[in-house]
């Protein structure tokens, strides 16, 4: 029997990294002490232990000293303050790629492992713009899933923000098959990603609109069917979603065929307004990418502008042109509170792709566009802006 907390918490290295361990029976998960990276995450579900998100290939690698502690750590999911490059300096404040919460150290405040619920608590003073976040990881007894909360307190000002979860793909066919809750605009970020001189690739139209993942338009005149992946070897691609905000939870999901599995993300798009879709498939031809991160796609839950940072979120851009919002006010008297969900679930064969997710009574309901279910425990009042674990 789990017994009440204690200050301290097992700390390992994990693929080159100082991590702290939390698990339960359902969930094995380490964060990293370096950016709070949550990764690696393997799920033990009946007949079978999973591992949907990916870690850079480089991890264990000597050398590195040039890399930006972000790219050192770089997997699994991570919270972004400012959410994106940063490559623009906002008001005197130059931030680092998706900000001090994914590049700092953070610190440990305690382990608490009650009888249903284990809870990692980090936090993080930040310098580029002064303030606190406070980190904490849930494992709830009986449940597959990670629940993640972040609170930034001590703030003011414009400030995009940000989860980062990165999804590795299987070779085999077949792979995964993508969908979200409904989107209200569709967009294919309006310069390239990558350029040729630089030795990146890009497939998909810049700037191109659409209103749905299975037609994107292509740089040679054709469509992408984004749901389908992997596909587009040797290309790097970053589309963006706009989440209809009248949802009670938005969400995206993986259905893996293969492994007769699902990952699923749950949010609250009245805080984490859009997704970006970073779809990482060896377009990179340069240090540390060299070609060789391949199959991944980053699933980033987000309000801001694309991937470009604070500046551009903060200013008036398209986007919020259209009515859309891509950046969150704080205020140091009003803590703001990030809650996200991810989680896995079994599904039955020739469970095809995820077309609704909903409630029904305690269990979380994922319905296929043929018709087949799965179902799995969640708590989705987490999502809710008036609860705080």
């Amino acid at each position: 029997m789990k017994t009440k907390s204690t200050c301290s918490c097992p700390m390992m290295r994990m693929f080159g990294q100082t991590s702290w361990h939390i698990s339960n029976r359902q969930v094995d998960a380490f964060v990293t002490e370096l950016g709070g990276h949550l990764g690696p995450v393997a799920f033990q579900l009946p007949g079978k232990r999973v591992q949907p998100y990916s870690i850079a290939p480089w991890a264990e690698e000597k050398g590195g000293e040039d890399l930006v502690p972000l790219l050192k750590a770089l997997r699994g999911d991570f919270f972004c303050l400012p959410f994106g490059g940063n490559g623009t300096a906002f008001r005197g404040e130059h931030h680092p790629p998706h900000g001090d919460t994914a590049n700092a150290r953070w610190a440990l405040e305690s382990l608490d492992e009650q009888l249903e619920r284990t809870t990692l608590h980090l936090s993080l003073n930040t310098s580029t713009r002064p303030g606190r976040v406070d980190k904490k990881i849930f494992l709830i007894d009986g449940q597959h899933a990670v629940y993640c909360q972040h609170t930034v307190s001590g703030m003011r000002g414009p400030m995009s923000v940000g989860h980062h979860a990165m999804i590795r793909f299987p070779d085999e066919p077949g792979g995964g098959v993508i969908s979200t809750s409904r989107i209200a605009f569709g967009q294919v970020l309006p310069e390239p990603f990558e350029r040729p001189e630089n030795r990146g690739y890009c497939c998909l139209q810049p700037g191109a609109t659409f209103e749905s993942l299975e037609a994107v338009p292509t740089v040679t005149g054709g469509t992408a069917d984004l749901t389908r992946y992997p596909a587009r070897r040797g290309f790097e691609d970053l589309v963006m979603l706009v989440n209809d905000p009248e949802a009670p939870f938005a969400w995206n999901a993986i259905v893996f065929p293969a492994q007769r599995y699902v990952w699923f993300a749950l949010k609250n798009p009245r805080i984490l307004r859009n997704t970006v879709f970073w779809i990482s498939n060896g377009g990179r031809h340069y240090p540390p990418w060299n070609g060789r991160h391949v199959n991944v796609l980053g699933v980033e839950d987000v309000t801001a502008y694309f991937h470009l940072g604070l500046a551009e979120s903060a200013r008036k851009n398209p986007l919020a042109a259209k009515g859309f919002p891509t950046h969150l006010r704080l205020d140091p008297a009003r803590p703001l509170r990030v809650p996200y969900i991810m989680g896995v679930a079994p599904v039955p064969a020739g469970f095809n792709q995820v077309a609704s997710i909903h409630m029904e009574e305690k269990a979380l309901v994922l319905e296929a566009a043929n018709g087949k279910r799965a179902s799995a425990i969640v708590a989705p009042e987490f999502l809710s802006t008036t609860v705080s674990w």
